[in-house]
């Protein structure tokens, strides 16, 4: 049985196995329509969440299979003082494979230790994402038609910004990637990721302009300023503003620039941008429905 927690958990070949799956989906989806029949997703979400765990049911369902679980803390029995480790125990008994989104880092490692069933991390607090990075990939993939030689803009939270975080540790793996870090100060990437890059030698700048190394990119992923995040609201207010993509930052960007956001965006896009072919960000959302149909298969052993 395997779970995954952490995107490194999967080797390269695993993951390239599941874009190419995905990527079979999306060209021939009624070929998969039956592929989990009899088979149950609990999505067990303690924080809310939208695109993540509706994709996950949006994927079980477009497998044959069938979905239980909830949405928010309060409408589970965690309210009444329940465990994770016990919640996991019992739900277990009732599914086949779990997708897990908590707001405390390392719950569902702690989840996957009590399982009998394969968990599957939909984002613990500010650590990881991997489910978001397998979305990633595939876009990536898809629109840049490669996985190497990339020069890959990260902007805005790159504190808490777990996305960020689980997308740099699978691109490591990859050859001849450049990160450009756009962040201010108070949100920069933290040390301990710093260290993850230092150590595995890749090339990397950090800058407190969107603009400087714009003309770069092949990649521009943005994010949201986290307000769940913050302690003091007056820190959020100040900094939630601090990038707002437009066409006119722009100007000097590459003609064939992939720009992405794990959703959902606030004020850092601004619409005007939504409408220019190199705004992947929609895709990227509906990409994330076919990587986790190929990651349902994978963890349950469907071929």
């Amino acid at each position: 049985m395997k779970h995954l927690i952490d995107i490194k958990d999967f080797s390269v070949e695993e993951i390239n196995d599941l874009i190419k799956v995905a990527k079979n989906i999306i060209k021939s989806p009624d070929k998969y329509s039956h592929k989990c029949d009899g088979k149950i997703l609990a999505t067990l979400f303690f924080e809310p969440s939208t695109r993540t765990r509706l994709s996950f049911e949006s994927a079980m369902l477009r497998l044959g299979g069938n979905v239980l679980g909830f949405s928010e803390a309060s409408s589970s029995s965690v309210s009444k003082g329940e465990s994770v480790a016990d919640t996991i125990h019992v739900v277990g008994g009732y599914s086949d494979v779990i997708a897990m989104r908590h707001p405390k880092e390392g719950a569902p490692f702690v989840a996957s230790v009590k399982s009998s069933v394969p968990i599957i991390n939909a984002g613990d607090g500010g650590h990881n994402h991997p489910t978001q990075t397998l979305t990633d990939l595939l876009t990536i993939s898809q629109e840049k038609g490669r996985l190497d030689n990339l020069t890959i803009g990260l902007c805005g939270d790159l504190k808490f910004g777990r996305t960020v975080h689980s997308l740099i540790n699978a691109m490591l793996r990859y050859k001849n990637i450049k990160f450009v870090l756009i962040s201010p100060d108070e949100l920069k990437l933290p040390e301990y990721m710093i260290k993850v890059l230092e150590s595995s030698g890749v090339e990397y700048i950090e800058t407190n302009d969107i603009e400087e190394y714009m003309g770069d990119l092949d990649i521009l992923y943005m994010t949201r300023v986290q307000k769940e995040r913050f302690f003091n609201e007056q820190d959020y207010i100040r900094l939630k503003d601090y990038y707002i993509l437009n066409l006119d930052k722009l100007k000097n960007a590459k003609k064939d620039l992939c720009i992405m956001h794990p959703l959902p965006r606030v004020n850092e896009i601004s619409t005007d941008v939504d409408d220019d072919p190199r705004a992947a960000y929609f895709r990227q959302a509906e990409y994330g429905v076919y990587i986790r149909m190929a990651l349902i298969m994978y963890m349950l052993g469907v071929k």
